[in-house]
């Protein structure tokens, strides 16, 4: 308890303005990559014959920099959408944003089970009709 009263002593209005602006800006950017990622992926990215290719003209260097920055956002992504489940924000579709842009094995299950969701799939769609995309093909 004593370090509690540390912590709550060594608040100043800087500080707390601080971490206002840190939690705001990170909703806005997680909506910002939400918004980007499920306009600009194939509406066959959830079938089970899709093929992705990162970046398949790109030089080495600039895919392995990409790969790099597409990885550190998924699990950025991930970890914003844990702390939105019990506070405000889109909680799944944060942590299946950072899922799809995470390069692990095993995880198209998972993000079938996430997008499934009436309610998601629904919300994904709704995106993609204000830009003019076709709807998510589930198979």
């Amino acid at each position: 308890m004593e370090w509690l009263s540390e912590v709550w002593g060594s608040l100043t209005l800087v500080r707390v303005l601080i971490g206002l602006l840190f939690f705001f800006g990170s909703i806005l950017l997680n909506i910002v990559v939400i918004g980007i990622v499920f306009v600009k992926i194939p509406p066959h990215y959830f079938s089970p014959h899709y093929q992705d290719d990162f970046l398949p003209n790109a030089r080495w260097i600039t895919r392995w920099g990409a790969v790099v920055a597409k990885n550190f956002a998924g699990v950025a992504m991930v970890l914003i959408g844990i702390v939105q489940l019990v506070g405000p924000g889109q909680g799944i579709l944060s942590i299946l944003t950072g899922l799809i842009l995470l390069d692990i094995p095993g995880k198209r299950p998972l993000e079938a089970r996430i997008i499934q969701r009436p309610s998601i799939l629904a919300a994904v769609n709704k995106l993609r009709a204000r830009y003019r995309k076709e709807p998510l093909v589930m198979d």
